[in-house]
């Protein structure tokens, strides 16, 4: 962590997106494969049109979403469509931080690797293997 850490400033969106990167970077070579066209964005929180779809009321209550298709309900048919995207946001996730005490790494992979199994269309036991099966966050 940077100099700014120690003098106990909330970690910055680069931070949030290095660690999600570097888990990404991570994953098992035939989950990286499929990764190349995902585009990773780190925001302050989810804006009210995502919340309102979603049903969800305080922007705190989402901390990653991913937009898109399922890998495996892709079709050649999808040319033109937007790429898929994994949105992350920083606030909720600096807030479940803090309310938990886990740490900021385990907590972004955790919020990365959920985003990404949607992608890829697993369930939540999947996703939970997927991530305890890739070596422990960086230091």
């Amino acid at each position: 962590m940077s100099g700014q850490d120690a003098i106990g400033e909330a970690p910055t969106a680069d931070v949030i997106e290095r660690i999600a990167r570097d888990a990404i970077a991570r994953l098992p070579a035939a989950f990286a494969a499929h990764l190349g066209d995902v585009v990773l964005i780190v925001e302050e929180h989810a804006d009210d049109e995502t919340l309102a779809a979603l049903g969800i009321e305080h922007p705190l209550d989402l901390s990653g979403l991913y937009h898109g298709r399922p890998v495996g309900e892709k079709s050649s048919m999808d040319s033109g469509a937007l790429p898929d995207r994994i949105h992350l946001y920083r606030r909720a996730i600096l807030d479940e931080w803090i309310e938990t005490g886990v740490r900021l790494d385990d907590l972004v992979v955790h919020v990365t690797i959920h985003e990404i199994g949607h992608h890829f269309g697993l369930s939540d036991d999947d996703m939970h293997t997927l991530e305890e099966a890739m070596d422990g966050p960086a230091t």
